[in-house]
């Protein structure tokens, strides 16, 4: 990243209130989060105290020009983004829901929350250019006293969704590019060094799913996928305090992954289809139906067409296979291909191939790294690092 070479001069702002552009704590603060950084660290790394950094994201202090320089640099974000006093979103965020929580997850999951506000603000900025679909996701509430929903529950819940899809009974071609029809922006980004599956959200009315790239299966991908779409339909009304209970956090999740294999696999056509309790019968169903052989395995234990000792010794056979991590049609010629979004890069090209903005004036409305950008918008990162040129003359022979 070349962020030395456009550094904005802070030196008139930082020592009164004359004219000149101010770093805004609160992008200071996101960015170390995103880097999963502490003040400290951060501190070591620019060559300065733990309390200026402090001072810095409190706003009682400006950075000189060079450490602020230092911190974009190792921040891995441009000198604008810390500048912008606002984040376009499409209203009140809702709890993120995580897979885990604790101290051993605090950092990961600050950097999700951070990462999940970059992709409200990049797909409501983009929203002034072009309309996204309507917001078409049903949503449920247990029927009990009780919070939790029952099984049946659940399997009626995501029944009603593929009906309100007009799906049918049968396989689902492409999950994520479902979920982008129905109004959900979905984007798909690695977050190098930390091992994170899938996380959803809503900002006001509009739902939101982040995606891991490092998944290797297609299969596992599109589970995360439907899992994400089950807290969107199931637990909109559930607040921040119930996730931090790591109990009821565990409950939660059982709940999106029941929803998951019901929706994936109904239980009024799929159980029509299995036919041994060998690992080898399941290979063919996993082509059919885009599911992984465990989560399969699973659901018939869910439905009730296995019980625990057919369960069990399916299980020793998948080990046995050295099936835990890579399954059959996980990688090869005839490997299940990783759903990609399409509607945030459909916008980009579309703004692009108009003329509307350049690249570098999409970087610029963003504010952040083209390296997040490109992976959030699903476009190459050459094409927002591109500026404009005036054509050089070129001398003719009379």
């Amino acid at each position: 990243m070349t962020t030395n070479d456009n550094v904005i001069r802070f030196s008139s702002a930082a020592h009164g209130f004359r004219p000149g552009r101010l770093l805004i704590p609160d992008r200071l603060v996101e960015a170390r989060l995103a880097e999963r950084k502490t003040q400290t660290e951060l501190a070591n790394l620019v060559g300065v105290s733990r309390q200026a950094v402090s001072s810095y994201e409190m706003g009682d202090k400006q950075p000189e020009p060079e450490t602020m320089a230092n911190i974009a640099r190792h921040l891995k974000q441009p000198i604008g983004y810390f500048t912008r006093p606002e984040m376009a979103s499409f209203g009140r965020r809702s709890t993120l829901f995580f897979r885990k929580v604790g101290t051993d997850t605090k950092r990961r999951n600050q950097a999700c929350s951070v990462y999940a506000d970059w992709l409200v603000s990049t797909a409501a900025t983009l929203s002034e250019y072009a309309n996204y679909p309507a917001v078409d996701l049903p949503s449920f509430e247990p029927s009990g006293k009780f919070d939790s929903y029952s099984e049946d529950e659940i399997e009626d819940c995501a029944e009603k969704v593929r009906q309100h899809f007009g799906l049918g009974w049968g396989p689902i071609s492409n999950v994520v590019r479902l979920l982008e029809a129905k109004g959900i922006v979905v984007c798909r980004v690695e977050m190098e060094g930390e091992n994170v599956e899938a996380f959803s959200f809503w900002s006001g009315d509009r739902p939101f799913v982040f995606l891991s790239s490092d998944k290797s299966s297609g299969a596992r991908a599109r589970y995360d996928a439907a899992h994400e779409m089950g807290h969107l339909c199931l637990h909109r009304w559930i607040g921040e305090e119930e996730i931090e209970d790591k109990s009821r956090l565990k409950e939660i999740e059982r709940e999106a992954n029941r929803f998951a294999g019901a929706f994936l696999l109904p239980r009024r056509s799929f159980p029509n289809e299995v036919y041994s309790s060998r690992a080898e019968s399941f290979i063919d169903l996993k082509a059919r139906w885009k599911a992984a052989i465990q989560a399969m395995v699973y659901r018939c234990k869910d439905l009730g067409l296995f019980d625990d000792r057919q369960a069990t010794n399916l299980y020793k056979q998948i080990s046995y296979k050295k099936w835990r991590k890579t399954e059959p049609l996980d990688d090869g010629p005839s490997k299940i291909e990783i759903e990609a979004p399409v509607v945030l890069a459909q916008i980009t090209s579309l703004l692009l191939e108009s003329g509307k903005l350049s690249g570098a004036d999409i970087a610029s409305k963003l504010g952040l790294s083209t390296k997040v950008l490109s992976q959030m918008l699903s476009v190459d990162e050459a094409a927002l690092t591109g500026s404009d040129e005036v054509e050089a003359f070129r001398p003719t022979l009379k």
